[in-house]
């Protein structure tokens, strides 16, 4: 038993590690000194960045991701809620399974809380990954006028979605309100690329040297988070 713990330990840890972006030397210590290293690493790294409750949840959907969902399944069985309904739709969000997902979600405002927000967005982007653009941009109709819609990535769907299906100019707007400084790095990069594409290059490029420009005072972490991004917008510069 003691031996698969140690082993789920450094799945977490390393899991962590690489999904935050921390530095890999933490690799060769969880996996040769696996007790020592996991217990050094979660009081260095992980500590006081997240609660006891929030790493085992982790842990446990890592090594059975399902897990969650058939709990959730139990709960709603037992009392059919329209909270419980929406949390087991954000848990086959989590382990995108969108199609599960939406239904869930369509189900728990077909008769009331026909505009919370959280579903409706939820929606959104689960109508986007399942390359539904007609259903996202139906429901996007319905909340863009909400002020926590402007400048957020589900009015960036939005836009994508309208790209999808040919309204560029209609589009612009909508991908533009994402270009936030010092955030949204990926988003903007979308962003550059369709200016390009739009023959905008001139636009495109300034905005490529804004996202550069403000990499050199990234933190550490978002160095490493956002490296793939910052290497293609260096890349597409050189092009330019």
């Amino acid at each position: 038993m003691a031996y698969y713990f140690i082993i789920a330990l450094q799945v977490y840890c390393i899991y962590h590690l690489i999904k935050n972006g921390n530095t890999y030397y933490w690799i060769f210590l969880i996996i040769f000194l696996p007790l020592i290293g996991c217990i050094v690493y979660l009081i260095t790294q992980v500590y006081n960045k997240r609660d006891v409750v929030k790493i085992q949840e982790e842990l446990t959907t890592i090594i059975n991701p399902t897990k969650k969902v058939r709990d959730l399944e139990q709960t709603l069985e037992f009392s059919q809620t329209f909270q419980n309904r929406v949390n087991l739709a954000d848990a086959f969000y989590d382990i995108k399974d969108f199609t599960s997902a939406i239904m869930h979600y369509e189900a728990a405002i077909a008769k009331d809380f026909h505009d919370d927000l959280h579903v409706i967005f939820q929606l959104i982007k689960a109508y986007y990954f399942n390359d539904d653009y007609k259903k996202v941009i139906s429901y996007a109709e319905k909340v863009k006028t909400r002020p926590d819609f402007k400048g957020s990535k589900v009015q960036f769907f939005y836009g994508l979605s309208l790209v999808k299906l040919g309204k560029t100019e209609e589009a612009e707007p909508h991908l533009q309100a994402i270009d936030q400084r010092y955030s949204n790095y990926d988003e903007r990069l979308v962003l550059a690329q369709f200016l390009i594409s739009q023959n905008r290059f001139e636009a495109a490029k300034d905005l490529l040297n804004e996202i550069y420009t403000e990499s050199q005072y990234m933190t550490p972490v978002n160095r490493k988070k956002y490296r793939a991004t910052i290497r293609e917008v260096e890349e597409l510069l050189k092009t330019m």
